[in-house]
């Protein structure tokens, strides 16, 4: 099945690289281009692509408020936001992922992981490289300063908790089925479950809340 794919980055020969190496691939398919937020935005709205890989520093417009606007906007339900980040100088990484990106990608990726990345978050899973976005997502929690979300944690089950303890802490459905004892299955409904009782997008804001709720601190 064919994954659409829009490139916003205020960079041109940066999006004719990703251009080059998504349509080396018979399953993806570039199908626009943006080199701020605003033209991001109505990319995202005429094209209706399944990713959006989305730059966060950008003239005018930043992608951040990009994203934000495009994931809030009623359209936009099926459109999964990739943020493209050099990671040691983009601190609003936290608040993409807060404001309900699928995940983040390193600039200096290999063509390898940027094609993974795409497939990865059009499946529908939201977690590239557990480790290191966990990593990330514990660094901005220390600095973000704000107030907590509200809490429904007392909504969950033991088990969702449990679950949602596991999934903060970076790990896939099959390890923490194994952890658990569980099928991977199981695991799929317990995520399912516990997003819906928190009011959440997918699984990178769950580990956010996880954070901002106190569950999980930062360095636990």
């Amino acid at each position: 099945m064919s994954c659409r794919v829009g490139l916003a980055d205020d960079q041109e020969v940066v999006r004719a690289g990703f251009r080059l190496i998504l349509e080396s691939e018979g399953d993806l398919e570039v199908v626009g281009e943006a080199a701020d937020g605003r033209q991001a935005i109505e990319l995202a709205r005429s094209a209706r692509p399944d990713v959006m890989l989305m730059d966060i520093q950008m003239p005018g417009l930043d992608g951040l408020a990009a994203t934000r606007e495009i994931l809030a906007a009623p359209w936009s339900a099926g459109i999964r936001v990739l943020i493209l980040t050099t990671f040691e100088r983009d601190e609003y990484v936290f608040e993409a992922l807060r404001a309900g990106a699928a995940g983040f990608l390193l600039k200096n990726s290999s063509p390898e992981d940027l094609i993974g990345a795409i497939r990865i978050v059009a499946a529908g899973d939201s977690l590239l490289s557990p480790s290191v976005t966990r990593r990330v997502i514990a660094e901005f929690a220390r600095i973000t300063v704000g107030p907590r979300p509200p809490d429904r944690l007392g909504g969950l089950t033991d088990r969702e908790t449990e679950v949602l303890r596991l999934v903060a802490a970076g790990q896939s459905n099959a390890e923490i089925a194994g952890q658990l004892y569980v099928g991977e299955a199981t695991v799929k409904t317990h995520v399912s479950h516990l997003l819906t009782k928190l009011g959440l997008r997918d699984r990178v804001q769950a580990v956010v809340y996880a954070y901002e709720s106190g569950l999980i601190t930062p360095g636990a």
